[in-house]
């Protein structure tokens, strides 16, 4: 692994353990050359994912990306970091465990729906505002409504 601080080829191993529910692996790592320390983390890539946006433009997919969607839907709101890595790493999952290469962006984009829906109403309504295209403020009333609804029937789920 290249070093971040002096671009060495070489670095060494001082730790490793799993991270985000095992799907993940921590490296903590220091250059012989600099002595610089940094963290790398470990993944299995099932498959290379392409999304397929609305346009019919392929992008390769973005983890990251995906992860900075959840950020920005639930900053400011009290979601522990580690659900947020759960969430994402399920959504990863069920992409690459999918048998598809291409995925279609809306598709990625229910999911992401559907898992804020389960993390917090703010961030759903908030996501969904730009997914759906909102225009109009009775656009945001529908959404309402539907949230409402959900902790009308679960008390318990008010995110």
């Amino acid at each position: 692994m290249r070093c971040p601080y002096c671009s060495s080829e070489d670095s060494q191993v001082k730790d490793s353990r799993p991270a985000e529910d095992g799907a993940a692996i921590r490296r903590r790592r220091i250059c012989p050359d600099c002595g610089g320390r940094f963290t790398t983390f470990e993944r299995v890539q099932l498959r290379e994912l392409m999304v397929v946006k609305k346009t019919g433009r392929k992008a390769p997919f973005d983890r990251d990306k995906l992860l900075k969607s959840f950020e920005i839907a639930l900053r400011k709101r009290p979601v522990d970091r580690d659900r947020i890595e759960r969430a994402v790493s399920g959504i990863v999952r069920r992409l690459e465990s999918s048998g598809e290469t291409e995925i279609a962006s809306e598709e990625i984009g229910l999911q992401v729906l559907e898992a804020l829906k389960a993390l917090d109403d703010v961030g759903f309504v908030r996501y969904a505002s730009v997914y759906r295209d909102f225009s109009h403020v009775d656009d945001f009333e529908k959404i309402l409504a539907e949230v409402a609804a959900k902790i009308a029937r679960d008390p318990g789920a008010d995110g």
